[in-house]
């Protein structure tokens, strides 16, 4: 059952991490509307009975229960969540369409399956315009997802570390989501260096363009720290909002990785989800962050490396873009909730100073 919860959990551990204020709004035009998106794919199920029969109906009954909990969430921006709560009496029963099967598998006593429940768009639409709760319904365009793992010294691993990354991106609901997911492999063209500028922030998007030919490709990169029991995940690229420099550490629990990769695509997908939500509901800025235009200036290139990397490790850091290097100072813009005063309050505990001079943020080593 942990997959089903921690998808139940999917859009509100994702949307807490990237939207810090979101301006309600009302719902999207007719012209915006789409189905699809009122069909939770892919959901796991698992229940045990006394026979068969009864494992399967309760793994229906219980599946169809938490897939409207997450369908609610999916549509619903995340700072809206509360008022769902108005709507905690109704039953998914009233809703449902219809439930088709992709996989099964049982014991006498045992279910678990992989299914699709589908509800019906007019009567969630309705009830959620009753209440006054906005939702988000249209799709954005599809974006290409390429999952990466590297080791610890930053080489790609394309071993089982590898392919179980890829698995659990596939396993989620590529299609029905509020942002379409189309999955591909890491093109032998994509080296490594290119992956560390793009996660360094100092471009690479248009190398990723011209291999995937579109200009719409996120890397998801996991990197397993065993020595700390943690999974660094990294989202980069330019997803349906655009920029995207997203990282993420995760606890690695009795050593079973999978399960944080699990969780970690869950709210990746999440992520997605999220930002697109408050760019259709015009939450705009607010929802990753003011942008801040910073000059860092540094003694060596090794300073500078050391000082982007505490940057780079900080929550709620969003779209870093590095635009001008030299050997003693770089130029670069950043998003973060609260701005130049907040970031700066942040990097104090990072050993970094960050100060307003008279031309703007100035960036250096605290130490």
């Amino acid at each position: 059952m942990r997959a089903i919860e921690k998808r139940i959990l999917c859009a509100g551990v994702a949307g807490a991490a990237v939207l810090a204020a979101c301006v309600s709004a009302l719902a999207v035009p007719n012209a915006a509307r789409n189905d699809d998106v009122y069909t939770v794919g892919n959901y796991p199920v698992d229940a045990q009975a006394a026979n068969a029969v009864a494992a399967k109906k309760k793994a229906l009954s219980d599946g169809q229960k938490a897939a409207f909990r997450s369908l609610l969430k999916r549509v619903v921006p995340v700072t809206d969540y509360d008022r769902l709560k108005r709507l905690s009496s109704l039953r998914s029963s009233d809703f449902f369409e219809g439930v088709s099967v992709r996989s099964e598998r049982n014991s006498s006593t045992r279910y678990i399956a992989s299914l699709d429940f589908s509800f019906r768009p007019e009567s969630v639409r309705a009830v959620l315009q009753e209440e006054g709760i906005p939702f988000v319904e249209e799709q954005a365009r599809e974006v290409i997802v390429v999952p990466v793992v590297r080791s610890a010294n930053g080489v790609v691993d394309h071993g089982a570390a590898a392919r179980a990354w890829t698995a659990i991106w596939k396993s989620l609901d590529l299609e029905h989501t509020l942002t379409p997911i189309d999955l591909q492999r890491l093109k032998p063209q994509i080296h490594d260096d290119t992956l560390k500028m793009l996660m360094e922030g100092r471009g690479g998007e248009r190398i990723l363009a011209g291999e995937y030919g579109q200009p719409y490709v996120v890397v998801a990169i996991a990197e397993p720290d065993a020595a700390a029991k943690r999974l660094n995940v990294t989202l980069v690229g330019i997803d349906a909002v655009g920029p995207i420099n997203l990282k993420r550490s995760y606890r690695v629990f009795d050593g079973d990785t999978g399960y944080s990769m699990e969780l970690a695509a869950v709210v990746g997908q999440g992520v997605f989800e999220g930002r697109w939500k408050a760019f259709k509901t015009g939450a705009g800025a607010a929802a990753y962050g003011e942008q801040v235009a910073i000059e860092a200036r540094y003694a060596s290139l090794a300073e500078w490396s050391d000082m982007r990397r505490r940057l780079l490790g900080l929550p709620q850091l969003n779209d870093l873009r590095i635009e001008a290097e030299s050997a003693q100072s770089a130029g670069l813009k950043l998003r973060y909730p609260g701005g130049g005063t907040a970031l700066a309050a942040a990097l104090r505990g990072r050993g970094l100073s960050l100060e307003s001079g008279g031309s703007g943020w100035v960036l250096r080593s605290g130490y």
